[in-house]
């Protein structure tokens, strides 16, 4: 299909989709969100750690 009768077709899903993103980003007392985030944010941090792992800042730094 083109034209009009496409986008009627598609646009339900989409703003369906939008709406519960933006309610579950949006609320405040939501468990699962809390814990998606606060995994993500762990995940994050044991990524940096594991990359940087290689620096030893207590080592004397080369003289230039």
């Amino acid at each position: 299909m083109t034209g009009p009768e496409s986008k009627k077709a598609s646009s339900p899903g989409v703003m369906n989709w939008f709406r519960s993103a933006y309610r579950f980003s949006t609320d405040r007392n939501d468990f699962r969100r809390n814990l998606l985030v606060n995994l993500g944010l762990f995940v994050a941090g044991v990524w940096v750690a594991r990359n940087l792992s290689d620096f030893d800042l207590m080592s004397p730094q080369p003289v230039a």
